[in-house]
């Protein structure tokens, strides 16, 4: 039986954590496949050197194990392997990752945190301990399964990671009636929510959002504008104006537009001519969707993680069933007063089931994270 993460050395922890900071570099950008990090480490007495890195190619292959391995070379032999998910068992595009550690000689094998795809599910360290390979599971579990949130969340539930972003006035509005974007943050809080767009597979926002503020819903930071996310717009009647700003961008950021089967054929034709994907999505008779049919579509399409930046009716409607996992919520300096829209979630209004993960300033703004415990 593999070893329980106790048993994990204080040089495990620290190779561990490396791995999950590697894992990070191609979040987003693997796929259906979880972005996982590998290291293969020849023991010293010193604790270590790492001889070969890998982390889940673009696209989702080749995975991160099989990378290691071929960069460390002959030096993997005896060596100890780090792996933030169970190693794959499965044959499918290529070898199974297991398999190659066994045949590359390894001597020690420390994983994060298991696979929950049936096709491996613990055949991974099976394999290994058959081999007469030391296994450790579950060291930094917690952290590897917060960087792999999206897929464990895939594989897990069928539905993409779900993110609330919220930029919340101290008396709790997210913005101003009739005035368009109003900026509650400053500066270097609004470019961390430009990091948020790059960490996530989308973005998504409902169609009035789009009609009063006309965002771009892009990664404006320089370097990291190919990182933009798939704009996703809930609109059930296909209300979005085709003269929208985020269609000046369609053809390299796509654009998906969810409509309802009640939305004009010829404003949809007109969306598409625009460059949007427009995808059917089951409403009620009012033509509203239920959030969990619009969950569930994207986890059909193969989305991972969504960010959700509102506006507070749609932010609402998530939060009501159940749907968020993690809130971040941004709190800016400058009070709105009685024309403000007030925001469903606040400091003092925190949906149950949630605690507090982490917190934050940047310049004069705070940041709050939330995530869900039950």
């Amino acid at each position: 039986m593999a070893e329980s993460a106790s048993l994990a050395t204080e040089a495990d922890r620290r190779f561990m954590a490396a791995a999950i900071r590697l894992s990070l570099w191609h979040q987003g950008l693997t796929g259906e496949n979880p972005s996982v990090g590998a290291l293969v480490v020849r023991p010293q007495a010193e604790g270590g050197t790492i001889v070969g890195r890998g982390v889940t190619a673009l696209s989702g292959r080749p995975h991160a194990e099989l990378q290691a391995l071929r960069e460390a070379g002959d030096a993997a032999r005896g060596a100890t392997v780090y792996a933030t998910l169970e190693p794959c068992s499965h044959i499918g595009k290529a070898p199974p990752c297991a398999d190659a550690l066994v045949a590359a000689g390894v001597a020690r094998v420390v994983i994060a945190t298991l696979d929950p795809d049936k096709r491996v599910a613990g055949r991974g360290v099976s394999i290994l301990e058959k081999a007469g390979i030391e296994v450790v599971t579950g060291c930094l579990e917690a952290e590897a399964r917060r960087a792999m949130a999206g897929f464990l969340s895939l594989k897990g539930r069928g539905r993409p990671f779900l993110t609330l972003k919220l930029a919340v006035s101290p008396d709790g509005m997210i913005g101003r009636r009739g005035a368009g974007q109003v900026s509650i943050t400053g500066d270097i809080a609004r470019r961390a929510v430009q990091m948020m767009r790059v960490e996530h597979e989308a973005i998504m926002v409902g169609v009035n959002t789009v009609a009063e503020d006309d965002p771009f819903l892009t990664v404006r930071l320089a370097g990291l504008e190919k990182r933009s996310p798939t704009r996703i717009i809930l609109d059930p009647f296909a209300r979005t104006p085709p003269v929208a700003r985020l269609f000046a961008e369609a053809a390299r950021h796509p654009v998906l537009i969810l409509a309802s089967e009640k939305a004009s054929r010829r404003q949809a034709d007109d969306l598409r001519e625009k460059g949007a994907v427009v995808q059917t999505v089951v409403s009620d008779y009012r033509g509203r969707f239920d959030p969990r049919e619009v969950l569930r579509v994207l986890g059909i399409i193969g989305l991972k993680s969504v960010l959700l930046e509102g506006g507070a009716e749609t932010a609402r409607r998530f939060v009501d069933a159940g749907l968020v996992d993690r809130i971040s919520l941004f709190v800016g300096t400058s009070t709105f007063g009685q024309d403000g829209i007030a925001s469903p979630v606040t400091e003092t209004a925190v949906p149950p089931g949630f605690e507090i993960v982490g917190s934050g300033r940047y310049g004069d703004d705070r940041l709050i994270e939330y995530e869900r415990i039950d």
